[in-house]
């Protein structure tokens, strides 16, 4: 399974917010946001910390997408 945190950067354009103000009202590092923005794995922590300053769940910032069957590239 792949994660993708496309749900969040939408909602952060909905709720007019930029990464850097995310990164300092959530108190996370440039690092994590680094990997949310490659859809790499972070600290279920890091993700607790987003949804408490957006008001939402985890699902509304992330979902899990299936493992592509051809070695993870596009057909």
């Amino acid at each position: 399974m792949a994660v993708s945190y496309n749900r969040l950067w939408k909602l952060l354009i909905d709720k007019n917010m930029t990464k850097t103000q995310l990164i300092k009202a959530a108190k996370i590092s440039t690092n994590a946001m680094a990997k949310l923005g490659k859809n790499e794995d972070v600290r279920v922590e890091v993700l607790v910390k987003i949804c408490g300053v957006l008001g939402c769940t985890i699902d509304d910032i992330m979902e899990l997408q299936p493992a592509a069957e051809n070695g993870g590239q596009k057909a």
